[in-house]
């Protein structure tokens, strides 16, 4: 028997409510679902609300990966059943045998594997969560921490900025900066960019000068209604622009940069690997890129695409992903901070990303998150938290 090799995967969707990260099983009341949002379906007017259409996606997963000898790893991701199929249906065969140090090895062939249908979106979606699950049986297995198997630490404390419907929460708890939602979109017409100016300047008025904020358009805009938007915005000290563009409009990031270089524009959530973010660095479409880990392929491609934007001098601040992203930043001298993304009901507490499905997750003091010595991601289950349910195909 050895312990390196893997003996099983098991993936489960999330069915409680309210788990961390998993948009579309919040009740409502959460400003997640009730806050108004710009997505990209409000060109149209009958589709205003907040990521419509993409229940089935933002369904939760949960990966175990266990090797011969007992040990398990885990990571939690979204994209539900169709994520799951592809884990057991698509990747068991490649995993189970395999030595879990060879974790490169290991993601070039689900990568290739998905080719035919993937390359972005869901299957990079199932990738991540395994690639997330085989780092954290890696360092159940070594007792260390991902970011100490990573290349260790390169500071103390991760300063973060708080995503939520009140920026003022955040500046009262020390945070760098605050996010806050783009209530209205295209279809909204002039009165509704007259009312997002408006709701930047509230914002403003509540946190003071100096404090960064930023707003999240989540792929809603044109390039001329961003620029009109930066332009009416300006008089307010926008510290960036977040998603105002179709993920794949290079060219229209590049609009944007010179049409309005007082504020950074900045995207990179909705993108997927290193080819993709090598198209927005190398065009310098853009001023700062945002991986998210349990999209973009996991731990290990977020790396890649580290060093890659280092190359360029681009700066990468992580979106959301709690501890994954926290383990990232840590091993990363040039990503200044995180994103907490606030999942209490009123965005007014500052509570664990993953609500009480975790036991271990840190929490941010004084604006900043100190990553504990536990191995792996720190993490372990409560499953008297949580209702998974065992996929099978």
């Amino acid at each position: 028997m050895s312990r390196w090799l893997i003996k099983s995967i098991r993936s489960y969707t999330i069915q409680t409510l309210g788990v961390g990260g998993n948009y579309a099983s919040r009740e409502p009341g959460h400003w997640i679902v009730d806050a108004r949002q710009a997505n990209p379906l409000s060109v149209s007017p009958d589709r205003t609300t907040l990521r419509t259409g993409t229940a089935a996606a933002d369904c939760g997963t949960l990966v175990e990966i266990e090797t011969q000898d007992g040990t398990v790893g885990m990571a939690t991701g979204i994209g539900g059943i169709a994520a799951c199929s592809i884990v057991e249906d698509g990747f068991a065969h490649l995993l189970i045998g395999a030595d879990v140090r060879d974790i490169a090895r290991l993601w070039d062939q689900m990568y290739r594997a998905t080719l035919p249908y993937g390359r972005k979106g869901m299957a990079l979606i199932a990738i991540s969560v395994v690639d997330l699950a085989l780092w954290d049986l890696l360092g159940q297995l070594r007792g260390e921490p991902v970011y100490r198997l990573a290349g260790g630490a390169t500071k103390q404390r991760i300063p973060v900025y708080g995503t939520g419907p009140d920026p003022l929460v955040y500046k009262q708890h020390g945070f760098f900066g605050a996010k806050v939602p783009f209530p209205f979109g295209p279809a909204d017409g002039r009165r509704g960019l007259e009312a997002n100016v408006r709701a930047i300047a509230a914002h403003r008025e509540a946190v003071g000068e100096g404090f960064p904020l930023m707003v999240d358009c989540y792929m809603s805009l044109d390039v001329a209604y961003a620029v009109e938007f930066a332009r009416l915005a300006e008089p307010y000290g926008l510290y960036w622009i977040e998603e105002a563009l179709h993920p794949d409009d290079w060219d229209g990031y590049r609009q944007l940069k010179a049409a309005a270089p007082w504020v950074r524009w900045v995207t990179g959530e909705h993108e997927y690997t290193r080819w993709g973010f090598r198209e927005l660095i190398r065009h310098r479409a853009i001023d700062i890129v945002q991986p998210d880990l349990m999209w973009t392929g996991g731990f290990s491609e977020a790396m890649r695409i580290a060093s890659l934007a280092s190359a360029f001098d681009v700066t990468v601040v992580p979106h959301a992903g709690g501890i994954y992203s926290y383990h990232y930043a840590m091993t990363q001298p040039g990503i200044p901070f995180v994103e907490y993304c606030n999942t209490s009901p009123r965005g007014d507490e500052i509570v664990s990303v993953f609500g009480d499905m975790f036991e271990g997750e840190p929490l941010a003091t004084h604006g900043t998150i100190a990553l504990s010595d536990a191995p792996g991601w720190g993490l372990r289950l409560n499953r008297d938290a949580v209702e998974l349910k065992r996929f099978t195909s």
